[in-house]
């Protein structure tokens, strides 16, 4: 029997992300994440008490060609 590691996925699977992981992700400051989602531009949900998530197709959403 095979096993599924944690960081496989299946098929339409969505992919949530702390502030800081989605910093990383698109090159940009914590700052610039929150700045975002204050902004309406990035929808952010949230987690728990105090704890925020972005799902990563809204990510790459945010970018467009220049």
């Amino acid at each position: 029997m095979a096993t599924i590691r944690h960081d496989q996925h299946q098929a339409g699977a969505k992919h949530w992300m702390t502030l800081q992981e989605a910093a990383v992700y698109i090159a940009a400051s914590v700052k610039t994440v929150r700045r975002r989602v204050a902004s309406g531009e990035l929808p952010a949900y949230v987690c728990g008490k105090r704890g925020l998530r972005v799902l990563r197709e809204d990510l790459d959403n945010l970018m467009r060609p220049v």
